[in-house]
């Protein structure tokens, strides 16, 4: 879909919390969530090196790390969080300037998933673009992934259309 047809809400989103956040997961683990900083890409590429290939949704993250580094240098023309656990980066959220929007996309490394932390990252990388002026956002979705599709919903996403096998969901903040 070209980004003239998408057809975003009315209604801004409610307001996010801005980073840096910092909570106990669901396992009990310390975590902050913060803006990306230069000294923080080895570990992102690192948690991206280390992903499990049946996680990868898309064909992302690549699967080589020579394609990983080069992937996340292309993020970093966007505003980007990362999910620590002590030094180690356990997720990250980007979102990545289209034309008049900006494209979501959240990753959660395998061994910290289901832990309340993809929520968490979520909505302080929205609170991050409310706060540097991001007015809309889109994202895709396999259809079939039922968990990230009500985790969009949860925070106000909303379906604007649909391929064979992905949905786009879009938001105004």
């Amino acid at each position: 879909m070209s980004p003239a047809d998408r057809d975003y809400p009315d209604d801004e989103a409610e307001e996010f919390p801005e980073p840096p956040v910092t909570f106990d997961d669901k396992e009990g683990r310390p975590i902050e969530i913060r803006p990306y900083e230069d000294e923080d890409f080895e570990a992102v590429v690192e948690m991206y090196a280390d992903f499990d290939p049946a996680d990868r949704a898309q064909g992302i993250p690549p699967a080589t790390e020579s394609r990983v580094r080069d992937w996340v240098e292309n993020l970093l023309d966007g505003l980007n969080v990362v999910a620590w656990h002590d030094d180690r980066a356990v997720g990250h959220a980007t979102l990545v300037p289209d034309e008049d929007a900006s494209e979501l996309a959240i990753f959660v490394h395998q061994d910290y998933q289901r832990a309340g932390i993809g929520s968490r990252l979520i909505r302080a990388l929205l609170g991050y673009g409310q706060q540097e002026g991001v007015e809309k956002v889109w994202l895709t979705v396999e259809r079939w992934n039922h968990a990230a599709v009500n985790l969009y919903e949860s925070v106000g996403f909303e379906t604007n259309g649909t391929e064979s096998f992905e949905i786009e969901m879009v938001l105004r903040l």
